[in-house]
């Protein structure tokens, strides 16, 4: 659970502060509401897949728009990530330099997809207003289709393809809205908004869990299942003692997948999400790992929010240990997630 998430969103039961909060819930949900139907939203030249989710917190979103990134490079489309830049300070519209610009400019996720685009740098948009953003794209040319980050929720474009992210074991917490709950507006309207749900978590030739049920008795397009699953050479683990640390929406997820690979000790260490290391946090971390004779490791986020820095942070990268994580789609999902990506080039296209 995230350090800034009530408690009561997804595990403490009987909690009368949802339904007091019930009253800012429904002027959030209904805020979300009419801001679609007053939008006129913008046609892009370029065919654009949106990538988002339903709650607010971690889901495996931005590991699934590297995903579709590299699916797309394969199918020869020069594709552009277009997002936000959550947690950083630059409005945008501005290309991410990933061997330039630091998280603090751009935010740690669009970072993160620049520093591992197929093709390089310039590949990856921030800009607050999406709009905007888009045209600066369009502008530049030298791009087949769009990916945008974290939009679902975003009624300034038009979408040919819109992807929710939902996670395995958190599902929607306790069905409320923000501030009541984690869900961003009223399910029942975001499953009108998108033509393709991923549950993510787990292995995905696994048992079904019960989100992922539901979300087929509910929603009548494609559910499909996904994993978050670490890649590369994973024999460091075992056998090891890891003092790992993490400051992402969901880092339950990022200890659970080391536990699976049998460290002898694992100390576990969160922080808020996009969290910022102060010195003092890296000299801590540094301390404890050096007292305890523990191997400190991170997740990729958290490692490029530590670039560029100095003194016990900048120590702190170098000691640590990094865990990469791709997602895996079994053979049925992926051939009907391919499908839908080709449907939305095509539509895109013709538009």
């Amino acid at each position: 659970m995230r350090l800034d998430e009530p408690g009561w969103w997804y595990g403490e039961a009987g909690s009368a502060v949802p339904r007091l909060l019930a009253p800012l819930a429904r002027l959030r949900d209904a805020a979300v509401e009419r801001r679609f139907r007053n939008a006129t939203p913008y046609r892009a030249a370029l065919p654009v897949i949106c990538v988002g989710n339903f709650t607010a917190g971690g889901t495996g979103k931005t590991p699934l728009t590297r995903f579709l990134l590299e699916v797309l490079a394969i199918r020869q489309t020069r594709a552009v990530c277009l997002t936000r830049g959550y947690g950083g300070t630059l409005p945008g519209p501005v290309w991410v330099d990933g061997a330039h610009h630091a998280a603090r400019e751009v935010g740690d996720e669009p970072l993160l997809i620049a520093r591992g685009a197929p093709d390089g740098a310039g590949r990856v948009m921030v800009a607050r207003d999406r709009k905007a953003g888009l045209a600066a794209i369009e502008a530049t040319g030298g791009a087949d289709a769009v990916i945008m980050d974290d939009g679902l929720q975003n009624p300034s474009l038009v979408k040919d393809l819109s992807i929710a992210v939902v996670d395995a074991g958190r599902g929607f917490g306790n069905g409320r809205v923000i501030p009541a709950g984690p869900l961003r507006a009223r399910l029942g309207f975001q499953l009108g908004l998108v033509d393709c749900i991923v549950v993510m978590g787990g292995d995905a030739s696994g048992a079904e869990p019960p989100v992922f049920e539901d979300l087929k008795k509910r929603f009548p397009g494609p559910v499909l299942r996904g994993a978050v699953e670490p890649a590369g050479d994973l024999g460091w683990i075992g056998g090891a003692k890891l003092l790992a640390y993490a400051g992402i929406a969901n880092p339950e997820r990022f200890f659970g997948t080391l536990a699976r690979f049998g460290p002898e000790t694992l100390i576990r260490r969160s922080f808020p999400d996009h969290h910022a290391f102060t010195d003092a946090d890296a000299a801590g971390l540094l301390a404890e790992a050096e007292a305890s004779g523990a191997t400190l490791v991170t997740t990729e986020k958290d490692v490029v929010r530590l670039a560029g820095t100095s003194g016990a942070s900048a120590e702190l990268a170098a000691r640590s240990r990094v865990l990469p994580i791709r997602v895996h789609f079994d053979e049925r999902d992926f051939v009907r997630l391919g499908a839908l990506i080709d449907g939305a080039l095509k539509d895109g296209a013709r538009s």
